[in-house]
């Protein structure tokens, strides 16, 4: 199992440095293009896909990170490094799309003359290459938040150039300098969207908030409703990682049945059902004092006296 996550690591790394290499090689040029054509649309582009080159550089490092064992104070290892960049990529974009809406209204107050063939032509050759690199991005693990936020990132940039082309396209038949501007005003909403739905995601694994498409409440219910359990309480469940949550809970068992046999099953279910694999669970005989030698010991073999 180890040799394969290596290998889907590997993988996704050379998938993200392919896309890094094909934006960085064309965000070169394009800014040289905008620069001549005095396109504030064909700049912000631009500089978005600094931002996608940064995004990508932050997704292959995480997924080095990530891939540390825990050892000394980071008894659950480097999984959340992978919020951190997230979080990073959807700050970035936050930023950028204020100060991108700030310049362009004033574009749009103050027009420049705009060189509508040469931002009609490079925004087609962008958009292909952005689709490329959003499709290359895409075969990395995409539960990453990291490689979400590198992809998001690149997708925005592919709708940020349908608008300059259609900008250039409407600038080369009317003269019209003002849909540069329009066209980055519209870059600037994606952005901002996209911004704050990763660090929204983000927030939700600082927090320890339950996963997506958990119901903690439902959760509960069902590990209480399990065969020898007689009450579930002080029930936590949480991220760490893209791919990783944990759970821990203060069971109490049937006085007749085994402790054993029940986190066992409990154990299997969490595993099964919700793809939970790092779990805690204090279980006790229900009844018995949290002094009583007859306390039980977990699937493990570990004894856990409550606090509670």
């Amino acid at each position: 199992m180890g040799h394969d996550h290596r290998h889907d690591s590997d993988a996704d790394r050379r998938w993200l440095v392919s896309a890094l290499v094909l934006i960085v090689a064309f965000m070169a040029g394009e800014v040289i293009a905008g620069l001549l054509a005095h396109s504030l649309a064909l700049l912000t582009d631009a500089a978005h896909m600094l931002t996608d080159a940064a995004a990508l550089l932050v997704a292959i490092a995480a997924a080095v990170i990530v891939r540390r064992p825990a050892r000394g104070a980071y008894t659950y290892g480097f999984a959340r490094v992978d919020a951190l960049s997230g979080q990073a990529n959807g700050i970035t974009m936050l930023l950028l799309a204020v100060f991108f809406e700030v310049v362009a209204i004033r574009r749009l107050v103050h027009p420049s003359a705009v060189h509508g063939g040469v931002v009609t032509v490079v925004a087609l050759i962008g958009a292909v290459v952005n689709v490329v690199a959003v499709m290359l991005a895409r075969r990395a693990d995409r539960s990453s938040l990291s490689v979400r936020g590198a992809v998001a990132h690149l997708a925005n940039d592919a709708w940020a150039f349908a608008a300059t082309l259609a900008a250039g396209v409407i600038v080369l038949a009317t003269s019209w300098s003002r849909a540069d501007a329009l066209a980055s005003m519209f870059v600037g909403v994606l952005m901002f969207w996209t911004g704050a739905s990763l660090v929204r995601a983000a927030g939700r694994v600082f927090l320890e908030a339950a996963p997506a498409g958990i119901d903690p409440s439902e959760l509960g219910e069902r590990l209480a409703a399990t065969r020898g359990v007689a009450e579930v309480h002080d029930l936590h469940v949480w991220q760490l990682g893209p791919r990783e949550t944990a759970l821990s809970a203060h069971v109490l068992v049937q006085p007749t049945l085994d402790c054993h046999d029940v986190s066992t099953r409990l154990r299997a279910l969490l595993a099964d059902t919700y793809g939970i694999g790092h779990v805690t669970l204090q279980a006790d005989h229900a009844g018995s004092s949290v002094h009583d030698a007859d306390n039980c010991a977990d699937a493990h073999g570990e004894v856990h006296v409550s606090t509670d």
